[in-house]
């Protein structure tokens, strides 16, 4: 399927996101290439799946290593400073585990961004991510979460996820001149942020060493508001189709089982929704 002005737009969510990555499988099966994609956290992570064109390889990892002490595990504190095991996660499972198709990802014929928050500035950048390493360090800056993963170095700046400063970035997509945008979200219909004590915690932590970034966490309930309210008016007005789960998910859901659900409840609604999606990207 051929598509012009479109965009895709992937909120993050830890995994909660696997709901993302059924609605991409569902593309994925029906050849749907869209022009331009950008990504935040673990949106991200699903964007790398559908860019490479690997079905189902975002649920295979998860349902494979979510309780895999390498993957995520207190262990991991000591040897990476992060709850999560980045260079298993990022490294040694894409290319030695379940090998990742780098040269189909390198040559998706759209264009691709990450955003990562630059940690000194308290801004989102966004990298192009056909150009990211075997390392996949475009994609450890977006999905680190402050105090569950340390700041990711590219290019000696220290970076954070890009879902801080635009957790739902379709302003972006607009920047860059597209007119309609699928917009994948992560939690359900009348879902509002607040702020809560972990942000309270993480910015006294972090003030010091960051200022700029803890102003940030501080506003991060009220810009996620915003830019939900923001995708609510593109829908009203034909400019955004808006996809999301039917109820809540879990951020670090441990049960294979409910995971697989969560997939299950995207790829059937995109299923359900295939021909009214079809007629909006068209």
């Amino acid at each position: 399927m051929s598509l012009h002005n479109t965009s895709l737009i992937l909120e993050g969510g830890t995994f909660r996101t696997i709901f993302t990555a059924g609605i991409l499988d569902v593309l994925l099966e029906e050849s749907i290439q869209m022009p331009y994609i950008v990504a935040v956290s673990a949106g991200a992570i699903n964007a790398t799946s559908y860019v490479s064109n690997q079905l189902k390889r975002t649920l295979r990892i998860l349902t494979t290593y979510r309780n895999d002490k390498r993957y995520m595990g207190i262990g991991n504190l000591f040897k990476e400073k992060s709850i999560f095991g980045l260079d298993f996660s990022c490294d040694v499972i894409p290319n030695q585990l379940d090998l990742f198709d780098w040269d189909t990802y390198y040559r998706y014929p759209g264009k691709v961004e990450f955003g990562i928050t630059n940690a000194l500035t308290g801004e989102i950048e966004y990298v192009d991510a056909l150009t990211m390493d075997r390392k996949c360090m475009m994609l450890r800056a977006s999905c680190a979460i402050p105090l569950l993963i340390p700041e990711i170095k590219i290019d000696e700046k220290p970076y954070f996820d890009g879902g801080i400063v635009a957790p739902i970035p379709v302003k972006r997509a607009i920047e860059q001149g597209y007119k309609k945008h699928l917009i994948i979200l992560t939690n359900p219909h009348g879902h509002v942020k607040k702020q809560d004590i972990k942000d309270r915690l993480v910015a006294h932590l972090l003030k010091k060493r960051y200022p700029n970034l803890v102003k940030r966490i501080h506003q991060f309930y009220e810009h996620y508001n915003e830019q939900l309210a923001f995708c609510h008016q593109l829908e009203s007005e034909g400019k955004a189709l808006i996809l999301k789960p039917n109820y809540a998910l879990k951020d670090f859901e441990k049960n294979v089982q409910q995971i697989n659900k969560s997939y299950q409840m995207g790829f059937q609604q995109a299923k359900e929704r295939l021909q009214e999606i079809k007629q909006f990207l068209s």
